[in-house]
Formats: structure tokens, sequence, C-alpha cells
């Protein structure tokens, strides 16, 4: 049986995507070409933009697409599938293309974040996996985002691996907490992992331990005194918490000329305790002490915070970051858009749906994001059949996807192709950049967002919209499928 030791990705996968591929290659579909897509359909918490995350792992699993012989016997012993078809997997590798956007890209709803062009078994066998690493990645990365903008420059550390939906959660979920905008976390292995930094210094069972509270901020004190963060409120932060930290500060950092230290606040009125805090702080001559807060926090209460003029120089966010405990779905899905006949010619596919949301977007596409040349602004994006290329030395007309009559004139504009090549021939040709660069990437092109996009509440409506070619195609497939 497989351990956690030598668990192979491969096999987590939904069932039905290996009796379909035992059917498709049994009908003699095993080679048709497919394109696949993965999008979203809805931005989390009603945001305006979310933040494409996941791609690394996804990469690397796709690498190690294999069937090991304990795999095979085990899809043996179910007595569904055939010989032919289990002796197809025990060579099986992945041999087709993959396009993608970036990590740390902003994107919107119904465009491709990745494209698959593949044999059908291969194609549909990326399924669940892919989507587990996305959606994952991609909601934690968008909550951050988000927690990290009402921070208003201030540091936001992620702190919620004891809460997270396990091992993956905490560590996978701390890599995509820095790409939204986090400076760090709690999270050893992360930093292990990845490099995002990790950091901490105290529960309430240090201060417990000793006898006095003195006792223990001073000890603490004595041997970490270049990284003495305090936490303050075991007892009472205003009677005894601070005090004891400035006594601590004044008898230890002191006569070793240190002016860099923190106290730390997990409970109470953290507006009115951080005020406060920085007064006493300040009065005894320790200007340099920052104040950082934890305690559920999330958005919305950071920004009620700035809004109460809090004392805050680092937040740390744990639960409700780490699960995106307010919408913990992002809602990615995976469809067939495309198939290729025996000429190469492609092929659109379309899902139709009552729920007007569920109806894809068919063929094999391309999405430009257009941005002014006056501003440097994204203004829309524009989804393409995948020979269309966007002339930005004119004017161009684009077109609404749900509504026929509505349609926008660009001009003055520069268009930037979001998805990259990853795979060509089930070769990796993607150089993956570092976490700090992904990062960066992420922190500017959020930049090239209006704020109207980026409101927490009513944010404005960005454009994703198709070319006229691309709008046919969907039409005339709605049209021909619905009767």
């Amino acid at each position: 049986m497989n351990t956690k030791d030598n668990l192979n990705l491969t096999m987590l996968c939904d069932f039905y995507e290996l009796t379909m591929a035992n059917g498709y290659f049994k009908y003699g579909y095993k080679d048709r070409m497919t394109y696949f897509d993965l999008f979203f359909r809805a931005v989390p918490d009603n945001g305006g933009f979310a933040i494409a995350a996941g791609l690394e792992q996804v990469i690397d699993y796709i690498n190690d697409l294999h069937f090991s012989d304990e795999d095979i016997e085990y899809l043996r012993g179910r007595n569904l599938f055939s010989e032919e078809f289990l002796e197809y997997l025990r060579d099986f590798k992945f041999t087709g293309d993959i396009w993608a956007v970036p990590e740390g890209t902003p994107v919107f709803p119904k465009e491709p974040l990745i494209t698959v062009r593949a044999p059908a078994i291969q194609a549909q066998l990326l399924e669940t996996y892919m989507l587990l690493c996305i959606n994952h990645q991609s909601l934690i990365a968008t909550k951050a985002n988000r927690i990290c903008r009402a921070a208003q420059g201030r540091t936001v550390l992620e702190f919620g691996s004891r809460r997270a939906q396990g091992a993956d959660g905490a560590i996978l979920g701390a890599r995509a907490a820095y790409i939204g905008g986090c400076a760090g976390t709690a999270c050893t292995i992360s930093d292990q992992l990845f490099g995002v930094k990790a950091g901490g210094t105290m529960a309430h069972a240090w201060v417990q331990m000793f006898d006095t509270q003195y006792e223990a901020f001073k000890t603490y004190c004595e041997i970490y005194p270049n990284n003495a963060t305090l936490l303050v409120d075991t007892y009472n932060t205003l009677k005894s918490g601070i005090p004891d930290a400035i006594r601590a500060f004044n008898d230890v950092l002191k006569p070793m000329g240190i002016t860099k230290c923190g106290i730390r606040l997990d409970s109470g009125d953290i507006a009115y305790l951080t005020r406060k805090a920085r007064k006493m702080l300040d009065d005894a001559g320790w200007t340099e002490c920052t104040i950082t807060v934890s305690n559920s926090l999330d958005e919305y209460i950071i920004q009620d915070l700035m809004l109460q003029d809090a004392k805050i120089d680092c937040f740390g966010v744990g639960e409700r970051l780490i699960t995106a405990r307010s919408e913990p779905v992002f809602g990615g899905v995976y469809k067939l858009v495309a198939v290729e006949d025996e000429q190469g010619k492609v092929i659109p596919k379309i899902k139709i749906s009552e729920n007007v949301g569920k109806i894809t977007v068919p063929h094999h596409k391309k999405v430009y994001r257009l941005f002014g040349n006056d501003t440097g602004k994204a203004i829309a994006d524009y989804m393409t059949v995948h020979d269309e290329v966007v002339d930005d030395s004119g004017e161009l007309l684009i077109f609404d996807p749900e509504v026929t009559w509505k349609t926008k004139n660009v001009y003055d504009f520069s268009a930037k192709e979001l998805q990259v090549p990853v795979f060509i021939g089930g070769k990796q040709v993607y150089q993956c950049p570092t976490l700090d660069e992904i990062k960066s990437y992420c922190a500017q092109q959020v930049d090239t967002l209006w704020d109207e996009v980026k409101r927490f509440d009513n944010p404005h409506n960005y454009y994703v919209d198709l070319s006229q070619k691309l709008w046919d195609i969907r039409y005339d497939l709605l049209k021909n499928n619905s009767k």
C-alpha cells in the first residue's frame, strides 16, 4: 500500500478521470487532441480581481506524472479497466502543450489561467490536481492581497499554520500568502522549502513559565537582544504588561545600545490599547519600539483599525487568512473547449447551461491585457481565437460575452498577451521565477489596476471581453446547440 513517503500524486485524481480515460482508450480517442481551459467563475469575497498562484506546483506534478506497478495493481483490482489500458498506463507520461498565466498576475472570471492541449487521456487526468493547486493557492494569495492592501503599507505576517486545513494548507498557504503580499510567516517549513522568511517570538506560555512577568521579559531580552518582541497581554496590558516590557528594555537593551525592539498584543480593544501603548513607549524613550497585533484579524477589521488611528506597525494574521474563512472556495473549473479533427483543424466545443454563468467560452484562445498608453493602467482583458493578432496601433472594438448589444471601443492602448508557454511537446520550456520575483511582479501588476477595481465593497466591474470572431463563434454554437 502507498505510504506518505512514496505517495504518487498521479493517483490524486477523481475516479471518473480514470473511467473516462479507459473509455477514451477503448473507443479509439486516446490520441485525439483536446483543449481544456482552467478558469474560475467569480472572485472570492465579491472582490474586483483575484491573484493567480500555484503554477510551480502544477509544473512539478506534471514532470512527475507516472503510474507505478503498485498503482496499476490497485486499478486491476477494481475490475473496471481493460488490460490494454492498464498496460498503456505503465508507460504513461505527459506529451502535450500547456500555456499559463504567470503566478502573481491579477486575473478575472472566465479567462483561462491555464490552457492544456494534449491527447484526451492525458488532458483529462490533469484535472483534479491542477485545480487543487490553482484553487487553493489563488484563494490564499487573493485573500492575502486584500489583507495587505487594508494594512496600507504596514507589515503583514501569516500566522495561520495551526488553523490550516492540513499540512499542505499550511505550507503552500504560506507560500501563496507571500505572493499576495505578506512579508513572512510563522511556518518554519515554508521558510526551509521556499524561503518565505519565518519568524516569531513567544507565546503566553513563556510568560506563565516564570515566577514573574518581568523575569520572563528580561530573560527573553537577554537571550534574543536583537529580536526582542514581548507579548504584553498575558495578565494586564496597561498596568503590568507594557511597564514590565519597558523595564526589561531599560535593564537589558539600553546598556547594550539597542533601540530596536517590539511588543505584541493578542487581545483586548486593539485600537485603544495600541494608542495607549504608543504613548507609554514614546514617553519612556522607546520610540523605535514596534507594535505588532494579532487576534482573528481580516481586511475589514484591519481597515477599521486604521480608521480608528490605531498605532500598529505589524499585523499577524492567522485563521482568516490561511483558510480564507469569509469565502473558502475559489471555484476554479476545468472544461473542454475544443478538439482537433484528423486533419488538425481545431473544432470549438461549448458547455451550455440554464445558469448563464456556467456557459463556457469555446475554442483555443489567447488572452490579452490592454493598457492605456496615457496612464499605464489596465483597461480591459481581451479574449481572441488563438490565430488572431491584436493590432494596438489603432482602435479596437471589444464585445461583452453575455450581452449581445454591449460593445466598447478601446484606443491608444498597448496589448500584452497574458499566457506564456510552459510545456511544449511534453517538455518544460518555462523557467519558474523565484518566489521573491513572483511577489514583486504581483505588487507591480496590482498597481496597474485602477483603485476602483481594488475596492473591497462594490468594486468596478473590470471588462473581460471577446473579439468579434470569438463572439460570433460562441453565439453560433449557442444558437445551434440550443435547439
